[in-house]
């Protein structure tokens, strides 16, 4: 449908060189014909009003007058070619075409208005550029094959890794960083954890239970999801690369927000909806830190799940155990002294085992140690590859939550990959001479409690300040055995107090074999441990004996170090 401004403005030469219109009627264009309004005066807007409505009267007629003008125009060509350009020319869009095939104006007496020729112009540039975009919109993958085949998707892969990435690093460090603060510190290689006042980091870790952070087990949640089964320290002297580990039992008897009041519940009173992760291991780390008598830098939440994984994925582990155990409840059989191979579920049945042993939730402790050594030695010896590394942080974005970052990550797997296996050491709270803890009922409840008394924690502050200070006699950890042969009752045990002072393990106490010991002191050394033996000659103002000098009948099963007390000696 033709429109008012398609002729406007098209006038003759003649017309515009007219002086005076008072002499003409006033002209102007509209549509496909020329109209004469006889009001000189009248303004272009009405001329475009009046011409409209008459458009509008004679739009049927004037298309139907062009078509037969075009079939005349057609059939006086000579060539077809011909025929098919001059149909091209013949455009209702072009005012020229219309102008001169249509209306009959000569070429010459044709003359555009300047903003005419300009909106001719943008539409034609307009029509090019979108005719070159739709060419190039089905051309541009195969113009730019590297872009598109290797580049692009390169991209992309490299995208959905590091999303992947910095959602593990996020989950494992609750928010703390991202995959970018770790490349940033890989990249600098100076990060260091932080250490407290007597140089040492320590790290709390905790083990619910649950194959997840919500504690399924199987089809169905686990009761004790939200109670910490294990509670180890773990700490480290960046310096001197000393490892030690600590565990305390689950039962131990503290001020909780429940009847029973174990330590076991803290995590729980801080986190009972399970969406206050923080909360809870901080309250479970600050009492931790007030029963040992350190500071603890950081925590870290794992499960029943990240143990089985991690096992499987390095292939499993090999333990030996310091007593047997015979757990029924969770099938676990071992004999002490018997290395033994284990998978991930045999591993977490060890961990859980604390029926069927000597010292129940201690000796549960120990092996969880144990579980942890053998961890680590078996990913130094096999060193990690790429893919193992993937398979790490994968299983630990699942079942790992602590308040690291990007730092404490990076100087943590630095020191343990680079530490010796032999230096971590573990400190002993009972067995072995070593009885800081006892257990016994309180209103019908099982606990286990200092042996100074329900919440006397000084002996155990001193004693562990000690050992972390590396103090060579405690590294040794060497086990003395006690006879009384002075004939005096209640000597031994007496000894055995004042030697436990000075941080020896006595193991056992009794009385010697029958003989006749005129000595004040007798010492032999069965095993060498030389920092406990020249402790002990000082102590005693004697030298050591070997241990194939000592009377029979003296059970050396276990034993370092036996003193016999012999007539005249006194406990000052």
């Amino acid at each position: 449908m033709a429109n008012n401004s398609f002729i406007d403005g098209l006038r003759t030469r003649s017309e515009k060189s007219s002086d005076s219109i008072s002499n003409k009627k006033a002209h102007f264009s509209t549509g496909y014909k020329s109209y004469e309004t006889g009001d000189p005066i009248m303004n272009r807007s009405q001329k475009r009003n009046i011409g409209a409505a008459v458009e509008r009267a004679t739009n049927k007629k004037s298309k139907e007058n062009l078509t037969t003008k075009i079939e005349e125009t057609a059939k006086n060509q000579k060539t077809s070619e011909f025929i098919k350009r001059e149909k091209r020319s013949i455009d209702a869009g072009s005012k020229r075409s219309y102008a001169r095939d249509v209306l009959g104006i000569e070429e010459d007496e044709l003359e555009f208005d300047d903003e005419d020729i300009k909106r001719a112009k943008r539409e034609r540039k307009l029509a090019k550029k979108q005719k070159r975009r739709k060419k190039n919109k089905k051309k541009f993958i195969f113009r730019h094959k590297i872009l598109c085949f290797i580049f692009i998707p390169l991209l992309l892969a490299l995208s959905v890794v590091y999303f992947w990435g910095d959602s593990i690093i996020s989950r494992i460090t609750n928010g703390n960083s991202g995959l970018f603060d770790f490349i940033r510190t890989v990249v600098s290689g100076n990060a260091t954890l932080s250490v407290g006042s007597d140089g040492r980091t320590n790290i709390l870790i905790f083990g619910t239970s649950g194959y997840d952070m919500e504690g399924s087990e199987g089809d169905s949640s686990h009761d004790g999801a939200q109670l910490t089964d294990s509670i180890m320290l773990l700490s480290i002297d960046q310096n001197s690369k000393d490892v030690a580990m600590v565990s305390l039992p689950r039962d131990l008897k503290t001020d909780t927000c429940t009847y029973t009041s174990k330590i076991n519940e803290l995590y729980y009173c801080a986190n009972k909806d399970g969406n206050h992760e923080a909360d809870g291991a901080n309250a479970l780390k600050n009492r931790v830190a007030e029963i040992l008598g350190v500071e603890i830098q950081y925590y870290a939440h794992i499960n029943w799940m990240s143990l089985i994984n991690i096992v499987d994925s390095i292939g499993g582990i090999t333990v030996t155990l310091d007593e047997d155990i015979n757990d029924d409840w969770t099938k676990t059989y071992i004999k002490a002294g018997t290395p033994v191979n284990l998978n991930g579920e045999a591993a977490l049945g060890l961990a859980r085992a604390r029926h069927g042993t000597e010292n129940g939730d201690f000796t549960r402790g120990n092996s969880q140690q144990k579980i942890m050594i053998a961890i680590k030695e078996k990913i130094v010896a096999n060193g990690l590859g790429l893919y193992d590394l993937i398979n790490l942080a994968n299983i630990l974005g699942d079942n790992l939550r602590s308040d690291f970052n990007s730092d404490t990550i990076y100087a943590g797997a630095k020191i343990f990959t680079e530490q010796s296996i032999d230096s971590i050491r573990q400190i002993p709270l009972v067995g072995s001479g070593t009885n800081y803890f006892t257990t016994g009922e309180i209103n019908r409840i099982s606990y286990v409690f200092p042996t100074a008394g329900v919440n006397n924690y000084s002996n155990i502050k001193t004693y562990i300040k000690q050992a972390l200070l590396k103090n060579p006699v405690i590294l040794e950890n060497a086990q003395i055995a006690i006879l009384n042969g002075s004939g005096v009752a209640g000597l031994a045990e007496k000894e055995q107090q004042m030697l436990e002072k000075s941080i020896f393990n006595v193991k056992t106490v009794g009385d010697a074999p029958a003989g006749s010991y005129f000595e004040p002191i007798y010492l032999y050394a069965i095993t060498d441990k030389p920092n406990t033996k020249s402790r002990l000659e000082t102590y005693y103002d004697t030298k050591a004996l070997d241990g194939d000098f000592m009377p029979s009948g003296i059970d050396k099963q276990g034993i370092d170090f036996v003193i016999i007390l012999g007539v005249g000696y006194s406990v000052d």
